[in-house]
């Protein structure tokens, strides 16, 4: 296991700057599958993977797994603030392929988790080779209960215990928390939708949702197995919210184990 920053370029109003990102790297074998790169949630980072990343390596043989924080998360440099609407985009078109250049990574395997599904989708759908997607919790539109997931959240962070909870996982959990709240509820928002990225994406798909999600209903799968051009797969838990993948891990491991090696 290795820890380094690395780093990429942190798309700004007026033009890029560099700004590290936190990697964790995972060697496999010579040879071995494609590498799996983990991409985090909206109030994720590298840590709260926790146990799934390894889990994941270990089902799947000896892969290499590469997780990370983006800019504004764990202990990467700031993001840009206030967020744009266009902040998913942002990190899927520039910052991701830079990443990956940077490591040397070509056609992963893209696991997201809620923003980060997003943006695996973005990504792939923009042209960018990948080996396969496993989307957890995906958003392709926004939701009237996802937004008020959002505000309950919000709530949580002034009046309860979530910012305690998140402080431990990021340098500024202030700056963390407020740009992605305050975007997803802004108004302008309203209208984000990615659909149009579906069609150009023909490598296979795993959707995993939990049917308690708090931020998104089975509307969200639908959309993508009627968008993508290739293989799909599903998996919905039952009496999951919005991380099975932590509330129904062996689960999920083992979906993952059969989209990619097929036992």
């Amino acid at each position: 296991m290795t820890d380094s920053f690395v780093d990429v370029d942190v798309p700004t109003g007026d033009g890029d700057r560099r700004g590290r990102m936190h990697v964790r790297v995972d060697e496999g074998a010579r040879g071995a599958d494609p590498p799996v790169v983990f991409l985090h949630e909206g109030l994720g980072s590298l840590e709260l993977w926790k146990g799934f990343v390894d889990d994941v390596r270990t089902t799947l043989g000896d892969v290499t797994t590469i997780a990370y924080s983006r800019h504004g998360y764990g202990r990467s440099d700031p993001a840009s603030a206030p967020r744009p609407v266009t902040y998913m985009h942002d990190e899927a078109l520039v910052v991701l392929p830079a990443l990956l250049a940077e490591l040397g990574v070509e056609r992963p395997l893209l696991v997201g988790h809620s923003d980060g599904a997003s943006i695996a989708l973005i990504h792939a759908g923009s042209g960018h080779p990948v080996s396969g997607l496993v989307l957890i919790a995906p958003h392709v539109f926004v939701e009237a209960v996802g937004l008020e997931g959002i505000e309950a959240a919000r709530v949580a962070y002034d009046d309860g215990d979530l910012r305690a909870r998140l402080d431990r996982h990021h340098d500024d959990v202030d700056a963390t928390f407020r740009g992605w709240n305050d975007i997803w509820l802004a108004p302008e928002f309203r209208e984000w939708n990615i659909e149009a990225y579906l069609p150009a994406i023909t490598a296979p798909v795993l959707v995993i949702q939990g049917d308690r999600d708090q931020y998104g209903t089975l509307a969200q799968v639908d959309a993508i197995e009627r968008g993508v051009g290739g293989r799909f797969d599903r998996l919905v838990i039952a009496d999951a919210g919005h991380a099975p993948h932590h509330e129904a891990g062996h689960e999920v491991v083992a979906a993952i184990r059969r989209f990619v090696v097929g036992s």
